[in-house]
């Protein structure tokens, strides 16, 4: 499934668990979009070997790519300049009009650390408040 098979399920009001949710909707959103997306990708003709040796390069490639999110790598420099990339996760209102507005706004470099979430997020943990549920499970 993608991101787009899910619905938004709003955040918590108390401000702590909703800056722990938003750093859970972006783990959502990479293993749902990235990681599952990469895992799908994968030659149907792989062996069971092969396989495991392809999933565990999709993970460790989704690692480093949040070790680089959350600054532990990825910062080039020099004497007096510096290039990083940065990752802002937006909860935002969408308006009938199409337009979005932003309500809240984290940079995961300034988060908990998302390279700490991972193994959690692989089995579907995404915290104490769910961050999004199946549109057919829609009430």
């Amino acid at each position: 499934m993608a991101t787009s098979d899910f619905e938004l399920i709003s955040p918590p009001a108390d401000p702590r668990a909703r800056e722990l949710w938003i750093q859970h909707a972006a783990g959502f959103i990479l293993m749902e979009d990235v990681r599952r997306g990469a895992l799908q990708d994968l030659a149907p003709t792989l062996n069971a070997n092969q396989l495991a040796v392809a999933q565990q390069a999709v993970d460790a490639t989704l690692y480093r790519l949040m070790q680089v999110i959350d600054g532990v790598t990825g910062c080039l420099k020099n004497e007096s300049e510096s290039v990083r990339l940065r990752m802002v996760v937006s909860y935002e209102k969408v308006w009938s009009s199409g337009e979005d507005s932003k309500l809240y706004s984290l940079d995961l470099f300034d988060g908990d650390g998302i390279c700490m979430s991972i193994h959690a997020w692989i089995e579907g943990d995404f915290g104490e408040y769910p961050v999004a549920r199946p549109i057919t499970a829609r009430t």
